[in-house]
């Protein structure tokens, strides 16, 4: 059997880097997918679906280093879970967990500011990263 996602959405947090006991890169950030429509009354209506995504090895040292909360991506992997939860306005919503194979980043590139505050643009790889590297 085979699954696969995708999506496109924007980062609602800077990637969060870590590393497992045996030395392994994991990245995880959520993903905001918008969705914009008329109803028939003529209001527009909107939705969000928050996707976490998790990504390894090299790509998740590239995530890392060059995505930042706002940058749109298209991510493609494998249904890890889902999980309910209430959002802010009291509704119950879902949180889809993806384990990303492919990750291409979207809209150009970033404006990084560093720890000390200096602000600069920092060239970003032309290619997109697929999941090799992937420990399952």
């Amino acid at each position: 059997m085979y699954q696969e996602i995708t999506i496109v959405g924007n980062l609602g947090d800077d990637p969060r880097m870590q590393y497992t006991p045996s030395g392994q890169a994991v990245a995880d950030f959520p993903v905001a997918v918008n969705k914009r429509w008329t109803a028939q009354d003529g209001t527009p209506q909107e939705s969000t679906t928050w996707f976490r995504i998790t990504v390894w090895g090299k790509q998740a040292e590239v995530c890392s280093q060059y995505l930042t909360k706002g940058r749109q991506i298209l991510a493609k992997g494998e249904m890890k879970e889902a999980r309910a939860y209430i959002n802010r306005d009291g509704q119950p919503a879902a949180q889809l967990e993806i384990n990303a194979r492919q990750i291409i980043f979207l809209g150009g590139g970033v404006n990084n500011a560093s720890a000390n505050g200096a602000g600069h643009r920092q060239t970003e790889p032309e290619f997109t990263m697929e999941g090799d590297d992937v420990p399952f």
